[in-house]
């Protein structure tokens, strides 16, 4: 299962079923699980757990240190978990501190010469098109897609099932749910499709998704300050969704954040 061109250190700890591709390069602190495959002239280097299933292909390199001036050699990690496809040249860098982490999760899309900085929490069923930079600490929640040929400053939260559109220059906080786009990036509507191909647009009869339309309303069409359309959300029919757009925003309104996304 290991082409006799790679290059696997004998500490390297690898599943039976792993199979590794031509001139692969596997360092010492590397763990990969079953069934995953590791294509032609990948590099993977540092303290790396990648998971099962995984699809890992030619050209990406990961674990590797990150591109940061204050890395000093700490005991950092990347963690990867199961059924990703991380595409051709996909760079995903271990985090700067002692006991810190890059992870990425599950069932995760990152198209080709995606760049995953250190720090970077990516979780689950996240699509990440062509030529996308993450830069140091994003955190993306899941299902969230980005559109391609875009950065992302360091310290931005992107909202679950938020859609980013493809040029778009993402400097703020992004909240969940959102359509956004543009440079810089505005909140141009509710990410209504993918709201409906999530099942979201079901549950309750259509109650959530109903409460959530408005809630879009109250937030970007009342005109009311972000303090009061907090407080008109607090009226609307309970739903998991609500709470978690409700957190998400209150907590980008805390000092040392980022800030939000402004409306178009």
């Amino acid at each position: 299962m290991i082409h006799p061109t790679a290059i696997v250190h004998p500490q390297a700890r690898l599943h039976p079923s792993v199979r590794v591709g031509p001139y692969a390069v596997i360092g010492a602190a590397v763990t990969i699980d079953e069934d995953t495959t590791i294509g032609p002239h990948v590099v993977i280097e540092g303290r790396t757990h990648i998971g099962r299933r995984n699809r890992i292909f030619p050209g990406a390199a990961i674990g590797l240190e990150p591109q940061d001036l204050k890395y000093a050699g700490a005991d950092s990690c990347v963690l990867i978990g199961d059924d990703n496809l991380i595409r051709e040249f996909v760079t995903i860098n271990r985090a700067t501190g002692d006991g810190e982490e890059t992870r990425l999760g599950n069932g995760n899309l990152l198209m080709a010469y995606v760049h995953v900085a250190h720090n970077c929490i990516i979780e689950n069923r996240v699509v990440i098109a062509n030529a996308v930079a993450l830069a140091g600490h994003v955190h993306l929640e899941s299902k969230v897609t980005i559109g391609g040929v875009l950065g992302i400053h360091q310290f931005v939260r992107i909202g679950r099932l938020a859609m980013v559109g493809g040029m778009s220059r993402v400097d703020r906080d992004v909240p969940p749910f959102m359509l956004v786009e543009g440079n810089p990036c505005r909140v141009r509507a509710l990410n209504q499709v993918g709201l409906k191909r999530a099942g979201i647009a079901e549950l309750e009869g259509g109650k959530t998704f109903a409460t959530l339309k408005k809630a879009f309303r109250i937030l970007y069409r009342s005109g009311l300050p972000l303090s009061q359309a907090l407080e008109e959300l607090e009226l609307l029919p309970d739903s998991e969704q609500l709470q978690h757009l409700q957190q998400f925003l209150t907590a980008s309104m805390q000092p040392g954040r980022r800030g939000l996304t402004s409306y178009r």
